[in-house]
């Protein structure tokens, strides 16, 4: 049995964009154009190394951000680039049989499986699947937090020798991490890892964080949200419940919205949503003082909304209708 240590870059589509209107058969956060894996054997000795560039079929255009941030161009892409079907063959030859797969981070292997399934492919043989964040944390200082990679290399002393952002790159210092960790009993006890970093929360907080939750076994994005709005948005300091006023998204299907007690004043949630194994979704939820830097961040962005975006009142709504009835 070897490990597979997976990373990838993905293309996303500018907002507002025609792409991003785009109506898939399949709903993906990202249209994946770069993979790059390394191999540790069961003695847990990094071996051979793999790479492909893939040709987007979806999200043709190359989102300026992301060609930035991975050094990747559209012409290489053209170029160079297989499409997704292929890539998945020689990826799924190149790993072989009894493999478990190993990503620095929860993302990497959601947006596989959403391409995976975009595209109509089997995706069994990626079931076998860890997070090796939760086992360099449970193995180092038990860290609920995610760990940046430069951060957990310069934990273990690992110099940089590939470019950062890109897969093959970031999937080799992956790889050199999890060689010093005890893969073996990484994955016999990452039950319980994940269980202590979802009590900790997805991630890292703010200043000013006063409280933090975890709530389970919602429908879907719709239902988690009107939940964090409604039932159970309790003050955190009397616990009546509070008003909120709109959610605004943040990358990484985060989302921030400004509540009020009537009784203790206004705070900040932040909410981040994630998938479970059976389709519903999990919701951590953070919530900041009304001073606190995260509730300036949401004060920044709600001051750019443009006017439009706000959720018209009652009485709008009423004038647009008769507006609407006198046209007809």
């Amino acid at each position: 049995m070897d490990y597979i240590i997976l990373d990838m870059e993905w293309n996303q589509p500018w907002p507002g964009s025609p792409s991003s209107k785009k109506v898939l058969p399949v709903q993906i956060r990202g249209e994946i154009i770069q993979i790059g894996a390394v191999r540790i054997t069961e003695d847990q000795l990094v071996a051979d190394e793999f790479q492909v560039l893939i040709k987007p079929k979806y999200y043709r255009r190359l989102n300026r951000r992301v060609s930035k941030l991975t050094g990747i161009k559209e012409a290489q892409l053209r170029d160079d680039g297989i499409s997704m079907i292929e890539a998945m063959a020689r990826f799924r030859a190149w790993c072989g049989e009894d493999v478990i797969f190993l990503t620095w981070g929860f993302d990497d292997i959601t947006i596989l499986r959403e391409n995976l399934r975009l595209y109509g492919l089997d995706e069994s043989w990626v079931n076998r699947w860890y997070n090796a964040q939760m086992i360099f944390n449970a193995q180092t200082d038990g860290s609920s937090a995610q760990r940046a990679l430069k951060t957990a290399m310069e934990i273990f002393e690992i110099e940089a020798t590939r470019p950062a952002h890109d897969a093959l790159g970031d999937a080799y210092h992956t790889a050199l991490i999890c060689a010093r960790l005890d893969l073996k009993k990484g994955t016999s006890e990452y039950a319980d890892a994940l269980k202590s970093h979802v009590n900790g929360f997805h991630g890292a907080e703010l200043p000013g964080c006063i409280s933090r939750k975890v709530f389970y076994d919602y429908a879907d994005k719709h239902a988690a949200l009107s939940a964090m709005s409604g039932a159970e948005n309790k003050c955190p300091t009397c616990g009546r419940q509070m008003t909120g006023t709109r959610w605004f998204s943040q990358p990484g299907r985060r989302y921030m919205d400004l509540a009020t007690c009537a009784d203790c004043g206004k705070f900040l949630i932040r909410v981040r949503l994630s998938d479970q194994p059976d389709g519903t979704i999990r919701v951590s939820r953070l919530t900041y003082e009304a001073t606190s830097e995260a509730a300036e961040a949401y004060a920044r962005r709600a001051d750019r909304a443009e006017p439009e975006l706000q959720r018209p009142s009652s009485q709008q709504r009423r004038r647009r209708r008769r507006l609407s009835e006198k046209k007809i």
